[in-house]
């Protein structure tokens, strides 16, 4: 059992506040103010944050309740050219595209929901023993840069951000260095004792050691029978489907959850298809119990290489590229280079080194001497053409007040399933296909430590935990050093630790939308403090081994919530195969509203940073031409 362990006054707020708010005459965002008074700096605050208390409360009520708000009579200040809802990096890069083609002097409004801007692209910051440190809270790499549209990569170079740099900031060679393999902890409530041991289940990268692969698997706390079904499976290279044509083998692929394939194909037992299940539940949301066996042929999982599936058929025209392109507060760091270019003067630093180590000053974001204003903790709950279609009336709530604000042009880059709730004119068949998505919850977590001797000891940097309530996986960050921010350079020094929480529901005959739907409500109903054990125990049963010990090298906790999480793209095992980023109900959903268009990731059925930039370019091109 771990113990209770409050690491801040801070974080008991953060995480408790919601609970609090039910027995008190406060409104949440009064709570939020008296919890944080004057101008706070966001990545500092730790506990409950991602979407935390105070920013989704208003569209809670107008999505779930159907709550409306009194537009004032009178708009707040003068006709803006462009207001944008949302900003995330879809709504900074829609701002920036904006004026960077119709004029700096082209008057700009961002309104966002939370206290900090990047939506999804959230940074953490902690003070250790006198030491800053970063980390990333949501989308945390640049991936594969080389497949980035001409409009997303030029976004890029004008921001400063030359992706090439990164083959010199990002060690790839650095854990290998240290004798560091991939780690698998087996939780004494499903396994009946707790086990850190090498992960052979996957030879990610090619960090597997081979002659470590049948004296580990002999350890695993597993009965002798799937020991022996796994030592074949990971080990062999036999044709599951043997006999059958490549279309054959290709179409069953698709058609098969590869927790199926392992059960009918591979005749794995039931302990060894569990072992596998969550390997890349970070990566789509669900494990493999929900994704295809051809997804996890892409992937080389065990068991799938033995199909001699030609590269062709499996990656099509797919770039590779090492996943290198991080800066260590994510993609946090092209916010912060959006919004130098939107707000001169509050960020220092002109290039994307300097990005990373600049102090941001939050007082300036909404300065009415700028042409272009970030409004936080602001909250769309109407957008609608005036009567004479010239403008269009953005009313929102921000401190518990009703303002209102026009425009001529609007783009809303906000949660994509909320617009047809706060936008009366969505006909009924957008409605349908912008409801057609269910975004994805997850929770990131950044943990800060004292040391990572524990880690050191044991010989690894990253654990994955099969069949977990909780994390199924998390790590030491990546090693990232980039202008005056250097990664931990030894065992003795703070770092942070990365962990991946996704509330999926497995192997109960459930869709991947319908897990998303109950993994959101459990995540909602869960405290600061249901956090924080779960993650104590985690750590604690995985380290223990090591050394660890929370009172002493525990430092800080910032749980990132998003119940509304990655952005639905196509799942082949549920969806029609030609359903793609280029087709599929999102184009119906993102049309243009004459003077609103629509800008998300969620509108590119892409879950990427370049989804988000391109649908900026869309909406932005859509409202220069019309």
């Amino acid at each position: 059992m771990a113990k209770k362990l409050n690491i801040t006054r801070r974080d008991f707020l953060n995480g408790c506040a919601l609970s609090l708010a039910a027995g008190t005459s406060l409104s949440p965002l009064e709570i939020l103010a008296r919890q944080n008074p004057g101008a706070p700096y966001p990545p500092l605050l730790s506990g409950l944050r991602g979407s935390h208390l105070g920013s989704f409360e208003i569209a809670h009520a107008v999505a779930r309740t159907g709550a409306r708000f009194r537009r004032p009579g009178t708009p707040t200040g003068a006709t803006y050219d462009l207001v944008v809802v949302g900003g995330g990096l879809s709504g900074l890069a829609a701002a920036f595209l904006y004026r960077q083609r119709e004029g700096a002097d082209k008057r700009v409004l961002v309104l966002d929901n939370h206290d900090d801007f990047g939506g999804h692209a959230k940074r953490n910051e902690f003070v250790v023993d006198g030491q800053t440190l970063i980390g990333y809270g949501g989308s945390m790499s640049i991936d594969t840069p080389a497949a980035y549209s001409p409009a997303s990569s030029k976004l890029l170079k004008d921001l400063g951000i030359e992706v090439e740099r990164f083959y010199d900031y990002f060690d790839q060679g650095y854990f290998d260095r240290r004798g560091s393999q991939p780690a698998i902890y087996f939780e004494a409530g499903n396994y009946g004792t707790a086990k850190t041991l090498p992960n052979v289940l996957f030879d990610y990268r090619g960090s597997v050691d081979p002659a470590i692969v049948d004296d580990a698997i002999e350890q695993y706390p597993v009965d002798a029978a799937s020991r022996r079904a796994l030592r074949e499976l990971v080990k062999g290279n036999r044709d599951y489907l043997a006999g059958k044509s490549i279309d054959e083998k290709l179409a069953i692929l698709r058609s098969t959850s590869f927790s199926d394939f392992l059960r009918k194909h591979a005749a794995m037992p039931e302990t060894v298809v569990t072992l596998i299940r969550d390997v890349f539940k970070g990566l789509w949301g669900v494990g493999f119990d929900a994704v295809s066996a051809f997804e996890a042929a892409q992937y080389g999982q065990p068991g799938t290489p033995g199909l001699a599936l030609p590269d062709d058929a499996l990656y099509g025209d797919d770039i590779d590229q090492p996943y290198i392109f991080h800066f260590p507060d994510g993609n946090a760091s092209i916010a912060r280079a959006l919004v130098r270019d939107l707000v001169p003067g509050c960020v220092d630093g002109p290039t994307m080194e300097s990005l990373v180590t600049a102090k941001l000053d939050y007082s300036k974001l909404d300065d009415p001497a700028q042409n272009c204003r970030i409004r936080l903790n602001s909250t769309a709950v109407d957008v609608r053409h005036t009567r004479n279609k010239e403008l269009v009336d953005v009313t929102y709530v921000r401190e518990s007040k009703t303002e209102r604000v026009q425009a001529r042009h609007v783009v809303l880059a906000c949660y994509n399933s909320i617009i047809p709730s706060i936008c009366p004119e969505v006909s009924s068949r957008q409605e349908r296909a912008i409801r057609h998505a269910v975004k994805i919850p997850l929770v990131y977590l950044s943990i800060a430590v004292r040391n990572w001797r524990a880690w050191d000891k044991l010989g690894t940097h990253s654990i994955y935990v099969p069949n977990s309530n909780y994390m199924h996986s998390f790590g030491l960050d990546f090693p990232v050093s980039i202008g005056d921010y250097a990664f931990t350079s030894g065992p003795d020094e703070p770092t942070i630790l990365h962990g991946s929480f996704v509330p999926a529901a497995p192997d109960r005959g459930l869709t991947d939308k319908e897990q998303s739907i109950q993994g959101r409500r459990r995540l909602l109903e869960m405290s600061f403090d249901d956090h924080e054990a779960l993650i104590l125990s985690q750590l604690e049963g995985a380290l223990a081994s090591g050394g660890y010990d929370a009172e002493r090298d525990l430092a800080g906790i910032t749980v990132n919530r998003w119940p509304h999480g990655y952005a639905y793209e196509y799942n082949h095992l549920y969806e029609p195969d030609d359903f793609s980023p280029a087709n599929g109900p999102h184009l119906v959903g993102r049309r243009q509203i004459g003077r609103i268009s629509i800008a998300n990731s969620d509108s590119s059925a892409y879950a990427y940073a370049n989804g988000a930039f391109d649908a900026a370019d869309r909406a932005v091109s859509e409202q220069i031409d019309q």
